[in-house]
């Protein structure tokens, strides 16, 4: 049991009694560019709200800022502005590459990094680093478009913007004395040799909920932030007010107060006359074109910030010190607020902090392993955004606006006028994803069943609400297009939280896996309606989220025609059913209702694994090549597609152990499946009972044979195992690239270790070859229950060829121990995830990044740079690691 005051914290917000989580780091990192905000006749988002217009332009479902913090329905805002004296514009929000724009995509070109956060974020802690000459916008866009999909990203430091060390360390810390009461330390530091000025500008502002003529949930009258006696005082109508304070003792520098309105300017974007004069781009020009006519002189509005222009030693560093309180906590406050005990509440939260975590990080850490961990934790937290997006009026369009044009009413989710969401939500990267997608979320959720287990259900019961799953049963995808295909892991997620998620008492909580579960029922009889064309039991997903896996892009009409049977929409489908199983069998230990369902789903389950195996002789299953291939059917003629990739791998995760002791305990479900077993033979041969005394029976898609064989190429480091995991497609392609061809059509998938060379499916997700770490957690996972079945008699060459022979719980450890070191200090003091940057190297070394994913070969970070949801999964990967060799 856990008794420290972070965990009272999170007990008293889930038990309402005081609203610890209203504040956080929920504020987007990008919310330009995105679908909500796209009101283009063609759905061409990233040119519809650009990131040029961003500083002028009113947003409609959200807001973005530097390292901010927001409410949690975003309506007041916290964050940084920043000047060098020689960017072209005020630094607001970060900068990146559109899709279009880069050569994989979109790809943010800035570096900041999530140091530190509680659960409830009573203490956070993030860095941005920015250049102390001007920001390269335009050379980075010009130089990357030059680049064909061959060449590497071209990055911030590739142009030599930290160079000399000529750059600001920007940290900022938040700490909370009360739910309500938020204490803000931005600390400038200067590591070059030169004496450097900036200007900062603390920013609060309300998002726009006023200028759209909607009234109701949601949306509120203008609010107004004024001037306060030496701080700001906003006022709204739902939020009530707050105060801002700036501690002027700490610096020297000179202090202006700024205030203008979230509004557009109309007059810049469109040519149109604004309705007054002060606009959203104000700071802007005033701080940067020395325009005095920006700002407000009556000092109100709806946006304002302290201008601090400092002057920062060589080497030295200066402190600015805030704090945001709603006027109700004055009561409480000490008298020496709101400064003179501020470095004590400070530093108590990051004790706090210290000791939350220590009581639930591996104990066997080391210290390099405990830094990183708690850098993915802080990832972790840092991630969540509050996310809105009401369909139904964004394809109406608002009363006081211009109606959109009529094809987005038969455009990109107009099937989903149901789905209104305003929510926190775990997000994959609030720069480069900020928006859910599904089974991202279903793995982000894992580690956060540690540090809080509430939010974990939370969320996961928030995807099959209905304002979030469709009335068929699909859940939303992602923003880009809900009605699109996502593995389905929301019941595993689902069943594995709620085996860690037990309460103090030790009980685990059943009421959460009876609502998941019937939720569930829907979902899953949507996808075998919807997804087994035939009624075979053989599944076409679509893309599966395996972007760029496949021969051609599976989420549209295949060119020749025909229908594609895959490998790894059955394997899903299968562990989908095996799953269920378990959560009906443990339901029913309980509820004895719950017995027929669980034979609903052992029949479900051995339907589909003798599909894969047998449907027409050999199902999917290649027997020549020992491996699962994705199976096409055009006209008359069936084609396997003999890559061997990820979508081959997959049918070993679908696997689960049923114990003879529990069966025992629930007569109709085990007399069912002994009447299926023994009138089915066919079926009930992938029904195996363990050879020992330990009553375990194992339903499972591959054989004791085909599980050895797979094996053989997951552990060939010339196929799959890489020094860093499991590459998501063998080497083998490297040498022997697969083809297909039909007609004049050709197709080829090759091995590529890194950025994908190929735009199908977007281009900016690579499963050609990199380590990733969603489905090298599940395999890891599904072999640690194959062990407990097999036990120490099953042995297998790890590496192949190596002569040595492990158990299957050992090959586990050893892929473990592999995409732990992705992250970890080598015997060089590097870290393969940072590549070959020299800033990495040396003074950044101990900042981490946890990427979309990993090249295979020299472990380097690629994709989305903060993509830490599921790569969060690194902190099982380091402890598991630890584990083994204590």
């Amino acid at each position: 049991m856990h008794d420290d005051p972070e965990t009272q914290r999170l007990r008293e917000d889930e038990l309402r009694e005081r609203n610890w989580k209203r504040w956080g780091p929920y504020l987007a990192e990008r919310q330009w560019g995105t679908v909500r905000e796209d009101y283009s006749h063609n759905g061409e988002s990233w040119h519809s709200f650009t990131h040029d217009q961003a500083r002028s332009r009113a947003y409609r479902w959200g807001e973005d800022g530097l390292l901010g913090f927001c409410d949690r329905q975003g309506r007041m805002c916290f964050a940084l502005a920043l000047w060098n004296e020689h960017d072209p514009i005020l630094k607001e929000r970060l900068f990146g590459l559109t899709g279009p724009e880069g050569n994989h995509g979109e790809d943010v070109k800035e570096a900041y990094f999530y140091l530190d956060s509680t659960p409830t974020h009573s203490y956070a802690e993030a860095l941005y680093k920015y250049p102390q000459q001007a920001y390269p916008y335009a050379e980075l866009v010009q130089k990357n478009a030059a680049r064909g999909r061959a060449e590497p990203e071209l990055e911030l430091s590739d142009l030599g913007a930290f160079d000399g060390e000529q750059y600001f360390d920007v940290y900022v810390r938040y700490a909370k004395a009360a739910p309500e009461d938020l204490l803000i330390e931005i600390k400038i530091r200067n590591p070059s040799s030169q004496m450097a000025r900036l200007h900062v500008l603390p920013s609060l502002w309300f998002r726009n909920t006023w200028s759209w003529g909607r009234g109701g949930e949601g949306y509120w009258r203008r609010p107004v932030i004024s001037r306060h006696e030496a701080g700001l005082k906003a006022e709204h109508e739902a939020l009530g007010t707050y105060f801002l304070h700036l501690d002027t003792t700490t610096f020297a520098g000179n202090v202006e107060c700024l205030f203008t309105e979230n509004e557009t300017n109309n007059q810049k974007l469109w040519g149109v006359p604004n309705a007054q004069p002060y606009v959203k781009d104000a700071f802007h020009r005033y701080v940067v074109n020395g325009d005095g006519s920006a700002i407000n002189p009556s000092q109100r509005g709806t946006k304002a910030a302290f201008r601090c222009a400092v002057e920062v030693t060589a080497q030295g560093e200066c402190v600015l010190r805030l704090r945001l309180h709603a006027a109700a906590t004055v009561s409480t406050l000490q008298p020496a607020f709101p400064f003179g005990d501020f470095d004590e509440i400070m530093q108590r939260r990051r004790t706090e902090a210290d000791l939350f975590y220590a009581s639930r990080m591996h104990p066997g850490l080391t210290r390099d392993e405990n830094r990183v961990t708690r850098q993915a934790y802080a990832g972790l937290l840092w991630t969540k955004q509050f996310y809105f997006y009401d369909v139904q009026a964004w394809l109406d369009g608002d009363p006081a606006h211009p109606t959109p044009p009529e094809s987005r009413k038969r455009g990109r989710n107009a099937d989903w006028k149901h789905l209104y969401n305003r929510d926190i939500l775990s997000m994959p990267d609030k720069w480069e994803y900020p928006w859910f997608a599904a089974w991202d979320s279903a793995f982000h959720m894992i580690p956060f069943a540690r540090i809080d287990p509430f939010f974990a259900k939370e969320q996961l019961l928030l995807f099959l609400r209905e304002w979030y799953m469709h009335p068929n049963g699909q859940m939303p995808a992602y923003e880009y297009g809900f009605d699109d295909v996502n593995p389905p892991v929301h019941a595993w997620a689902s069943w594995r939280i709620y085996k860690l998620a037990v309460d103090t008492d030790g009980q685990r909580d059943r009421h959460f896996l009876a609502k998941v579960f019937q939720k569930l029922l829907l979902n899953f009889t949507w996808w075998v309606n919807r997804k087994d064309a035939h009624g075979r039991n053989l599944f076409s997903g679509g893309f599966l989220g395996l972007d760029n896996i496949g021969v051609f892009d599976r989420s549209k009409p295949l060119p020749m025609g025909g229908h594609l049977e895959q490998a790894d929409g059955t394997a899903w489908m299968a562990f989908y059913a095996a799953t269920m199983l378990s959560i009906a069998l443990e339901l029913a230990s309980f509820e004895p209702a719950y017995e027929d369902m669980a034979s609903k789903f052992f029949e479900h389950f051995v339907a589909i694994a003798s599909a894969i195996n047998h449907l027409g002789g050999s199902g999917l299953w290649d027997d020549e090549d020992g491996f699962y291939y994705d199976k096409l059917h055009a006209g008359e003629a069936t084609f396997p597609m003999r890559v061997r990739s990820m979508v081959g791998l997959l049918p070993l995760i679908a696997v689960e152990i049923l114990d003879e002791s529990m069966l025992a305990r629930l007569p109709r479900f085990r007399r069912r499946m002994q009447w299926f077993i023994d009138n089915r033979p066919l079926l009930g041969k992938l029904v195996t009972k363990a050879n020992n005394d330990s009553g375990l029976l194992l339903l499972a898609i591959p054989s004791q044979t085909q599980l050895a064989k797979i094996l053989s190429y997951v552990l060939d480091e010339t196929e799959f195992l890489s020094p860093h995991g499991v590459r998501s497609l063998s080497k083998h392609h490297e040498r022997e690239p697969y083809r297909f061809v039909h007609g004049r059509d050709s197709f080829s998938v090759k091995y590529v270790p890194g950025d994908s060379d190929t735009g199908l499916f977007g281009g900016n997700s690579n499963w050609r070859g990199p380590v990733w770490l969603p489905v090298n957690y599940l395999l890891t996972e599904a072999l640690e229950r194959y062990h407990k079945f097999y036990g120490n008699d099953f042995t297998i060459e790890c590496p192949t060829g190596s002569g040595q022979r492990f158990t299957l719980v050992q090959v586990a450890e050893e892929i473990e121990r592999r995409v732990a070191s992705l992250f970890l200090l080598n015997e060089e003091g590097r870290r393969p995830c940072h590549g070959t940057d020299e800033h990495f190297a040396n003074a950044w070394r101990d900042l981490v990044l946890f990427h979309e994913y990993f090249h295979a070969e020299d472990g380097r970070g690629l994709g989305a740079s903060h993509q830490t949801g599921w790569t969060a999964l690194a902190i099982r990967f380091i402890e598991d690691a630890a584990r083994t060799r204590k």
